[in-house]
């Protein structure tokens, strides 16, 4: 029960980091940056060669650590055929270390790609990643989380949540991008969109 109510106290609070300033992201319209990266299956990704299939939803999400993004992934998992039909396919990119992807897939099922953006150069390319501040990063860690153990060499850095769709023509055709990380997209709406 304490662990329940300190989970929701965690979640439940506003974001902290607000008064040192989030990235816009990229806009609709502008052209993806190309990225590869290992997966969670030791698979190389890369953007590119996705693009070759059709539209590849990219997302961001913080950690195995946040009931938010692991319900957003489970749901994109649920509808992954629903997607597949529409010739898309997703990616989904994390700060975190790959022990702690494994717990994601673990706790979400996802098939699709997961990948550890070592140095943080997909989420600086997408202009979603920000720096956590000294006083979130202390709260957080009474709850257990600790950036630099989660993140490793990534430290006390986290992306928006954002959801980028990228046409086979490599430009950005719909953006998701909230600095408040309870606030999802739906699938619902990702497919309108496709």
């Amino acid at each position: 029960m304490i662990r329940i109510i300190s989970s929701f106290i965690l979640f439940a609070l506003p974001f902290f980091v607000q008064a040192q300033g989030f990235p816009n992201g990229l806009s609709e319209n502008a052209k993806a940056p190309n990225f590869s990266a290992i997966d969670q299956s030791g698979k190389k990704f890369e953007l590119s060669n996705a693009l070759k299939k059709g539209s590849v939803i990219v997302v961001f999400y913080r950690g195995q650590w946040c009931p938010y993004c692991n319900k957003q992934l489970k749901a994109m998992q649920d509808s992954l055929s629903m997607i597949l039909a529409k010739g898309a396919s997703i990616v989904a990119i994390s700060p975190e270390k790959p022990e702690n992807i494994a717990k994601t897939v673990e706790k979400t099922k996802v098939s699709f790609p997961i990948l550890m953006d070592d140095g943080m150069r997909i989420m600086n390319e997408y202009q979603v990643k920000f720096a956590v501040d000294t006083a979130t990063q202390t709260r957080y860690k009474k709850f257990g989380i600790d950036f630099s153990e989660v993140n490793g060499s990534n430290g006390a850095n986290l992306p928006v949540p954002a959801v980028y769709i990228v046409n086979s023509k490599g430009d950005i055709t719909y953006r998701y991008f909230d600095t408040d990380y309870r606030k999802r997209v739906s699938v619902a709406e990702l497919l309108s969109h496709l």
